[in-house]
């Protein structure tokens, strides 16, 4: 039991990032309906060019900046190409055409990154926070979850009490709507995306020298982060945020059993289908009623 509780809390690192990358997932298709595969891989977009520019001979701060905005830029980019010939499509269709966007940028990530070539990653708040169950949680793991719990604070007031919020609902659930009535529907969708670009990408460079040093890697973190927007039904950002949370708790109890740690990284699959299942079995249910 003890060896599962440290196990369990050895994993809030990976955790908080699926958590506030789920998060920015909810926030995104609440706010232009688009099931963003993209997500992870413009953080590590983004968190790339901080190591490139640390590797260069930046000092950090200032690598930290830019590699933010760039991952706001590239989220702006992406953004333009969704509003600019996809804001008609249908919810399907535009996530098909995120997961071809992704495709490419994992494509040419790799090449520019040297694929597998490993890469520094700086630490960007070293040293441990507390200590947990008798696992020392680090100053990185404790800002991430820390958070995930203001940016869904955020996003939840945001919606719910803002008036730009309104117009941000108005702008996902009737875009034509919306436009008529003189909402900014371009500019409020650049901003969605240019904002969550930039929060997934800080979040990455926090997780990023416990991952794979690698942009595929990086990249593919959009699984777990969508298993806990869809634990959330896409909808409810607290729902997410535990989800997030409990997966990244999940993966780390997987270590416990030797024969299952190398299947840890078919968590956030499993836990997809289960879900996937489990709504399957809700809509049979209403038609036998």
């Amino acid at each position: 039991m003890n060896a599962l509780l440290t196990s369990a809390v050895a994993g809030l690192t990976a955790g908080g990032a699926y958590a506030l990358l789920g998060v920015c997932s909810v926030f995104t298709y609440r706010l232009v309906a688009v099931i963003n595969f993209t997500a992870a891989a413009i953080g590590a977009a983004g968190t790339f060019v901080l190591i490139a520019l640390s590797e260069a001979g930046m000092p950090l701060f200032p690598a930290v900046l830019l590699g933010l905005v760039a991952g706001a830029l590239i989220g702006v980019t992406i953004g333009f190409v969704m509003t600019r010939w996809f804001a008609e499509a249908t919810a399907s269709s535009k996530a098909a055409v995120t997961v071809a966007l992704l495709v490419g940028m994992v494509a040419f990530g790799l090449r520019v990154t040297g694929g597998q070539h490993p890469h520094h990653f700086p630490d960007l708040f070293p040293g441990s926070a507390f200590r947990l169950a008798g696992v020392e949680v680090t100053n990185a793991s404790a800002l991430t979850i820390a958070l995930a719990f203001l940016f869904t604070i955020a996003s939840d007031l945001f919606l719910n009490r803002t008036r730009t919020g309104l117009h941000l609902r108005a702008l996902s659930e009737r875009p034509m709507a919306a436009e008529l009535i003189g909402v900014p529907v371009q500019r409020l969708a650049l901003l969605v995306w240019g904002i969550t670009g930039a929060v997934t990408t800080f979040s990455l460079m926090l997780i990023a020298p416990q991952r794979s040093p690698d942009f595929m890697s990086l990249s593919l973190l959009v699984v777990p982060a969508l298993a806990a927007a869809l634990i959330g039904l896409f909808r409810s950002f607290w729902m997410t945020l535990i989800g997030g949370i409990l997966i990244g708790m999940i993966e780390g109890m997987t270590s416990v059993f030797g024969s299952l740690n190398q299947y840890r990284g078919a968590v956030p699959f499993l836990i997809i289908l289960a879900v996937l299942l489990w709504l399957q079995r809700g809509a049979r249910w209403d038609e036998a009623r």
